[in-house]
């Protein structure tokens, strides 16, 4: 079945999105707050590393889900991330966020575009 022209931009928006954080904050390390949050979680000793192996896993899924490979095991996989990332940011390192606490409604919001391309807008899987 043909995928719709709303559900495939939403696609290749999520997809920008996981490629910016990987490449640009984390991997190029152009938002050193990225690395900031790591080292404040798992510690110092290994943060530059750790945030650059976090970028390259961005960077991976970003393919993945252009790839259209298990999309449905994606968008769950995508989901629990950020859901998990953002709780802990919320009580650990809120401080550091851009918008604070606030960020946790953007990652909500992010969540929910991710749930609805992928069980609502999909067409191969409706």
């Amino acid at each position: 079945m043909k995928r719709s022209t709303p559900h495939i931009i939403i696609t290749y928006f999520i997809a920008l999105v996981w490629l910016v954080n990987g490449l640009c904050c984390k991997v190029l390390h152009l938002v050193p707050r990225h690395e900031q949050i790591v080292a404040r979680i798992l510690g110092d000793q290994y943060a530059a590393t750790l945030t650059i192996l976090i970028g390259i896993a961005e960077i991976a899924m970003a393919i993945w889900i252009v790839s259209g490979i298990c999309t449905r095991f994606n968008a769950i996989l995508q989901m629990i991330i950020i859901g998990l990332m953002n709780v802990l940011e919320f009580l650990l390192v809120p401080d550091l966020l851009l918008w604070g606490r606030i960020n946790a409604l953007f990652a909500g919001i992010f969540m929910l575009m991710i749930y609805l391309n992928e069980f609502k807008l999909n067409p191969k899987k409706t």
